[in-house]
Order: structure tokens, then C-alpha cells, then sequence
């Protein structure tokens, strides 16, 4: 069995028939308007253009096949007074599928919502174990990793599954690989020419996975990775500082590291945009719980991922409850948004998935409400006067503006 749980374990407190299905829905809402099915990204409308002529790259375990199909059409300013999308972001740490048939199945809930996701991909889970002399992890032996490799089945499908959510429009980042968390060897401890080691592995296992395994018999990831790739997630939220200049000089535009953040309108750290995981509402409790499924865990069942199976359902109910108490908060005040970590995993009989499912559907086709990936919140932000958004990121947590949005943005 794969340890594919011990990925993010953070503290307590803290095809052609997709194609078919989403031809003409774009990535994104209508500007300023309706989520809901065919509703994802900042601005919608984008058509999928004809197919072009695919580029294999290096040994072609990579393709350049022209745009991403189902993106949105090109983002637009806030109008003086317009209300703020409500923007929230699915992600996923990891991204490996190992047979429980969690990938597929969010996309398929992706679809049918009009979403789009980000999937923070480990490198390593492209590249087989028989292999994983390649891979040489900063201060920590060779081949050393605190998450499991995958077996060369599950290598298969989780290629199969990445191909499919760029296909569908998802976004693909990293979660770098080895998820070293604890002792000298921790992320926590690296240096910038560290990260940029482990960045330099992690692009490389993605994309000579052919040259690695031997396979001739699978298509190529349809994407250059290196130009896909502008942001991801450090394991447990460490490092970010060491990683943030390394960052920056390979032109990544955001970093979804930054532990315990608040619900407000972010702002750029070191030139990217600081993206993190927040405090959200947790039912029953005078604290706030980390907008990820783990910490929900670990204060649940204090971090054992098989709890008292007879309180599964009340722990379903609160880990939904927070997701939902954190979307009302911010669609009904500052209009903030919501960023949501998770990995696919079985955790106390499968409830996070659970919740985050019913989650989803309850928040998707509302007004203004869009379901997006990082990038496309990204390319939303860099499109909007900064004087608009310094005044967004002046509305505290649960902040409505005073006398309205009219009024709020009014033209200056």
C-alpha cells in the first residue's frame, strides 16, 4: 500500500467525451454575472479554437497542442460600482490517482458544475520506483521520500487523469515531490537554490516520464510543462520565503503556501501573488479550522486518519458546514476569495470528499459566484486597477463595504 496520506499533514487549527461536454461552456463565468453550469472562469465566452498540429517536446512525454481548450474569454476590469465575482478556488495537493477513483470523479463533478480546478501535481508520482535513484531530494539521501511512489498502474492513471484535467481545462501546478516536513531535511529548511533543485526534478519527472518508465504506448501530457507550470504549493505550507526568490526568477505568477490566512483580497509578496489557504468558520467551535481536509482531520481525530466510524457523519457535517460558513462569510460581506486545499484521499471513510462535493454543488450556479483555478484568478487580478483592489483588500474579514458596492467602487 502507497502512503499516499501522509501528503500534507498539517497542524491542527490551521477525452473526447469531456470535450464534447464542455465544448462551448468556456472556463469561466459570464463578466459580472451567473456561475453555474458553463459559468467557471473570470470572464467566459472563450470558444475552443481547432485543433492544431501536436509538437511532441524532448522524448515526448510533453506536446505543445496550441491553447488550452475551455478557458475563459479574456478578463476585463471592475466597472465603477460593480459588484466583485465571488471567486472560489479548488485545489489539490498531490494529484496522484491510485485506484480509489477520486480523480476521476471530481472531475466529472468539475464538469457537470462548470468548474475549474488546480492540480498541484508531485513530481515523483511520474517517475516509477524502480527509478527513484533519479531523484535527489536536497539534504536527504537519495531516493528518500516521506509520501509513497506510485505503482507503475497507478503512474498510468494518474497520467491518464492530468491529461484529462488540462483537456478539461484545469490547471496543472506543483507540489513539488519528496513532502520532507519534519527534521533537518524539512522544506522548512531549504534554501532558494534548494527549491530550485527540487522545482528543476519535479519539471523534469513530468517531463521525461517516457525516458524513465519505458512506455511508448501512452499519449503525451497535451501541455509544456514549463510553460504550464507558474505556481504551486510547498508541503505542510513550508519555506515559503526560501522559495518565493526562486519563484519569482523562473516567472511564476502566484505561491499558495502562506499558512492560517484571512479571508480577505490578497496582495503580491515578493512580486507573486500570496495565495493561501485560510481561517474558515468551524461549527461547534470558538476557533477557525485551515480551509484544507487534513486539518479538518486533525480536529476531528486528532490526526488519525480512521477515527470512531460512528461519528463519521456529524465530522461530514461540521467539515461541510466550515466550507460553506467560509463561502457565505465572504459572497455576503467582502466578497473575498475562497481558497480550498484538499488531497484525494479516504480519511475517515471518505467524508472530506463527501464534503467537499456537496460543498461545491451548493456553491456553484449561484450569482456572481465563479469556480475557478489559481491562474485564472490570477489573470482576473492582473487585469484590475490597483486602486480598486487596494480598496478591496481594505474590507476586513466579513467586512460588507458601507452604502453598498454602487458606492464602494464608485468611480473616482
Amino acid at each position: 500500500m502507497h502512503d499516499i496520506t501522509r501528503r500534507g499533514l498539517l497542524g491542527a487549527g490551521i477525452g473526447a467525451a469531456a470535450a464534447a461536454a464542455l465544448a462551448g461552456c468556456g472556463a469561466g463565468g459570464a463578466a459580472g454575472g451567473s456561475g453555474g453550469k458553463g459559468g467557471r472562469g473570470p470572464e467566459g465566452g472563450g470558444a475552443s479554437p481547432s485543433k492544431p498540429a501536436v509538437r511532441l517536446i524532448g522524448d515526448g512525454s510533453t506536446a505543445d497542442t496550441g491553447r488550452q481548450p475551455h478557458q475563459p474569454g479574456r478578463p476585463v476590469p471592475l466597472e465603477p460600482g460593480q459588484t466583485p465575482p465571488q471567486f472560489v478556488v479548488f485545489s489539490w495537493d498531490g494529484a496522484g490517482e491510485v485506484g480509489n477513483g477520486l480523480f476521476p470523479r471530481f472531475l466529472e463533478l468539475a464538469r457537470n458544475h462548470g468548474a475549474a480546478m488546480t492540480f498541484f501535481l508531485s513530481g515523483i508520482y511520474l517517475l516509477p520506483e524502480s527509478r527513484k535513484s533519479l531523484y535527489r531530494p536536497p539534504n536527504n539521501s537519495v531516493g528518500a521520500s516521506d509520501i509513497g511512489y506510485l505503482t507503475d498502474e497507478h503512474i498510468r492513471d494518474t497520467l491518464a487523469n492530468i491529461r484529462q484535467a488540462w483537456l478539461d481545462g484545469h490547471e496543472i501546478g506543483t507540489h513539488f515531490n519528496g513532502h520532507f516536513c519534519a527534521g533537518s531535511g524539512s522544506v522548512g529548511n531549504w534554501s532558494s537554490a534548494d527549491w530550485r533543485s527540487e522545482i528543476d526534478q519535479a519539471v523534469k519527472f513530468v517531463t521525461e516520464w517516457r525516458t524513465n518508465s519505458g512506455w511508448k504506448d501512452l499519449e503525451p501530457l497535451p501541455f509544456d510543462y514549463r510553460r504550464e507550470l507558474v505556481g504551486g504549493r510547498t508541503p505542510c505550507l513550508l519555506g515559503q520565503d526560501e522559495l518565493l526568490p526562486t519563484a519569482r526568477r523562473l516567472g511564476w505568477r502566484y505561491d499558495a503556501s502562506s499558512p492560517g490566512g484571512r479571508q480577505v483580497w490578497p496582495d503580491k509578496r515578493q512580486g507573486l501573488w500570496d495565495l493561501p489557504l485560510q481561517q474558515v468558520p468551524f461549527p461547534g467551535h470558538s476557533f477557525e479550522v485551515l480551509s484544507m481536509d487534513y486539518n479538518m482531520l486533525a480536529n476531528q481525530s486528532k490526526n488519525s486518519t480512521q477515527g470512531v466510524p460512528a461519528k463519521y457523519p456529524g465530522w461530514r457535517e461540521q467539515a461541510t458546514g466550515a466550507y460553506l460558513a467560509g463561502f457565505r462569510r465572504a459572497y455576503e460581506s467582502n466578497r473575498a476569495p475562497l481558497f480550498i486545499g484538499n488531497h484525494f484521499e479516504q480519511w475517515n471513510g471518505g467524508i472530506y470528499m463527501d464534503a467537499v462535493e456537496e460543498s461545491l454543488k451548493q456553491m456553484a450556479g449561484k450569482k456572481d459566484v465563479r469556480l475557478v483555478s489559481f491562474r485564472q484568478f490570477c489573470d482576473w487580478l492582473d487585469v484590475q486597477d490597483p486602486r480598486v483592489l487596494a480598496k478591496l483588500r481594505s474590507l476586513d474579514v466579513g467586512q460588507a463595504p458601507a452604502g453598498g458596492w454602487g458606492t464602494f467602487l464608485k468611480a473616482s
